[in-house]
């Protein structure tokens, strides 16, 4: 071995070192700039058909960008774009069941309830349909939790630091229900990097992990081309050499899913195994739910870190966005979009909230929670309504 290729291999940590505090250097600026001038930094484009697509299907879209802290409303508000931002500590996967909506962040899993009562009070008053005020707060550790879907009643979530789906009870962190048959034990390592779930019938059917691996963070070492999508009740790979998947759904009789590095919205056809692309964007698809013909696909911009090193969107030189892309199922084409255009960077979650035209959400704090009450029907009625307060103490 040369002198200059042992200088080449001892520099080359150093600079991966370099970069990584770069990295963290560039994010925290980001950061500031989103506490000290929030509309300057969260702003957004959109092409009309955007403002459409939420007008005439009377909905709303709940995104969630771990790297800005944000979950943000899309709504339509007298022709223009709403954008609603409400901060959590790096919010990742959203759930909605009926008048239920959850959050899960870095350490806990908030969960909301639609107040209708209380949305003509919140400023400005008399415009929204729909209030989420916090119902509880679940500390669960953390698990660099990642996708959560309802299986009924109940809450199911990845867990992707235990590489296993879990659900809550009130005694523990979290409760281990499945873990995959390649992973052999419970362990704070990322094995796999589990990170996507469909439930289907009213039970998790469908996940994505970005590798088969046993060891931590073994996965990183095939992320252009380990990943797979898996069957959980038949215990069974229906596709792999997938570049990091994510989000799996299941829809119009497919199973479609988001392989991340190639920027795609894919599908596989369960009745004949077979699968292909209908759509590449330009970002790092992550992300996905669907109203009608449409598909909503998040895509982030992404930066060359060690994460995401290698791939085939980091690899080609080409220009990455960040926001949410409409794709026709039919044609494959890209109908509608909203860019993020300054510090959003990165998109996980995209809910669409049908029938809820202006939601607004609650953040733990706020003023309105101290005054709204919800009670059973049988304690509603027994409430007495409330007095005159007497002349001398007004």
């Amino acid at each position: 071995m040369t002198q200059s290729s042992i200088d080449a291999e001892e520099s080359a940590p150093d600079q991966q070192e370099q970069k990584r505090t770069a990295e963290v250097e560039r994010r925290e600026a980001l950061a500031r700039r989103i506490r000290e001038n929030p509309g300057e930094a969260l702003k957004s484009e959109f092409s009309s058909s955007f403002l459409t697509l939420l007008e005439k299907g009377r909905l709303s879209v709940a995104v969630s960008t771990y790297q800005a802290g944000q979950v943000v409303f899309l709504r339509a508000e007298n022709g223009k774009l709403n954008t609603h931002f409400c901060s959590f500590n790096r919010p990742m996967g959203i759930a909605a069941r009926g008048n239920r909506l959850v959050v899960g962040t870095n350490n806990e899993i908030f969960e909301f309830r639609n107040t209708p009562a209380v949305a003509p009070k919140v400023e400005p008053t008399d415009t929204h349909d729909a209030c989420f005020i916090p119902r509880s707060i679940h500390y669960t550790g953390n698990i660099d939790i990642h996708e959560l879907d309802f299986a009924g009643d109940e809450l199911w979530f990845v867990n992707t630091r235990f590489s296993c789906l879990c659900t809550l009870d009130l005694d523990h962190s979290f409760v281990p229900r499945w873990r995959p048959p390649w992973v052999s034990a419970y362990a704070v390592e990322d094995r796999c990097h589990l990170n996507g779930l469909a439930v289907v019938d009213g039970r998790p059917r469908y996940v994505t992990a970005l590798g088969t691996t046993d060891s931590r963070g073994g996965w990183r070492d095939n992320k252009n081309a380990g990943g797979i999508l898996y069957d959980v009740v038949r215990g069974k790979v229906l596709v792999d050499g997938l570049s990091m998947p994510h989000s799996p759904r299941w829809y119009r009789d497919k199973v479609w899913f988001l392989e991340s590095g190639y920027g795609s919205l894919s599908w596989y056809d369960p009745k004949t195994a077979q699968t292909g692309r209908l759509a590449q964007m330009p970002g790092f698809t992550r992300g996905l739910d669907f109203i009608d013909r449409y598909a909503l696909v998040g895509l982030s911009q992404v930066r060359e870190t060690n994460t995401f090193e290698g791939i085939p969107i980091t690899s080609d030189g080409s220009e990455r966005r960040s926001g949410v892309w409409v794709i026709d199922l039919e044609t494959g084409e890209t109908v509608a979009l909203l860019r993020f255009s300054d510090a959003v960077e990165e998109i996980f979650a995209v809910k669409i909230l049908p029938g809820l035209t202006f939601p607004s959400l609650l953040e733990p704090g706020h003023p309105l929670i101290g005054s709204s009450y919800v009670l059973p029907d049988d304690a509603l009625r027994e409430v007495a309504q409330p007095s005159a307060e007497p002349a001398a103490n007004r």
